[in-house]
């Protein structure tokens, strides 16, 4: 594993390559990034993974603050897998002339997370467009789990006929259902506990709430009494209608976002 610092040698580093798998990560390397990172490796001949907490996504500066950051456990983590490449850009790197503000994308980004957070979706294209641009990457891994981010990034790419192709990876959960998420790491273990519960609720109630809509009422009770405090929101959604092309056939997801204290939790069912 050759792990970058310098944009400028990754660049010359990577030129000509023509099968490069790329793993966009924040950090706190867990079971859903080691399941992307496997996937790449299946898929493609070469593994890039970057590790790069993006401060413009970020809506509120403790969010960002307090955002997990264990550097010396995810290299020795991802030591043991066989990727090619780990990138460790600095904010100057990526942003060297400041954030593009004026971003394009659909109008999925304004729904769910987009209404609490907004110019968070921008943020997030921005810098994934940045990292196509420095790596040039065949294809991109994204969890499923950041459902309506994978959809909007798709949307982008296509829209825009950038060459990467967008590889969704299936949501990987711990054992008690709990979408693995770095997040997870600022929870307690009652946290935990009821974060599965929360899980394990909407998992029982998605076909009953396509066919019943007025239940949700009674569903986020239930989420109340468990121990959650807020409440972002609760929505079905056909996400084949979301994002273009649009496709006939009809999807449902359940999205949640909720907090447990102060840590935001969002999945999709």
């Amino acid at each position: 594993m050759k792990t970058i610092h310098s944009k400028k040698k990754l660049i010359q580093v990577l030129k000509g390559e023509k099968d490069l798998g790329f793993v966009p990560t924040m950090g706190a390397i867990h079971k859903a990034h080691i399941y992307l990172i496997k996937k790449s490796i299946s898929l493609c001949k070469k593994t890039i993974v970057t590790i790069f907490v993006n401060k413009p996504q970020f809506n509120e500066i403790t969010d960002y603050k307090k955002y997990p950051r264990t550097f010396k456990k995810d290299i020795s983590i991802l030591r043991k897998y066989n990727i090619d490449y780990l990138y460790l850009p600095t904010m100057k790197q990526i942003y060297p002339f400041g954030y593009n503000e004026k971003v394009k994308i659909g109008s999925f980004s304004k729904k769910l997370c987009g209404k609490s957070r907004p110019g968070h979706f921008e943020a997030v294209v921005d810098v994934i467009d940045r990292f196509i641009k420095i790596i040039n990457p065949h294809k991109i891994f994204l969890g499923e789990k950041d459902m309506q981010q994978l959809k909007i990034i798709e949307e982008f790419i296509n829209k825009n006929q950038i060459k990467t192709k967008v590889v969704g990876c299936k949501t990987i959960r711990e054992k008690n259902g709990v979408a693995c998420s770095s997040r997870n790491f600022l929870l307690s273990a009652n946290d935990f506990i009821i974060a599965s519960r929360v899980y394990k609720l909407l998992y029982k109630s998605k076909k009953l709430l396509i066919i019943k809509k007025n239940i949700l009422k009674n569903i986020k009770n239930k989420i109340f009494q468990f121990g959650v405090k807020k409440i972002d929101y609760i929505e079905l959604i056909d996400i084949n209608k979301q994002t273009r092309p649009f496709k006939k056939n009809k999807k449902y997801k359940l999205f949640v976002a909720y907090y447990l204290g102060s840590t935001r939790l969002i999945d999709n069912i």
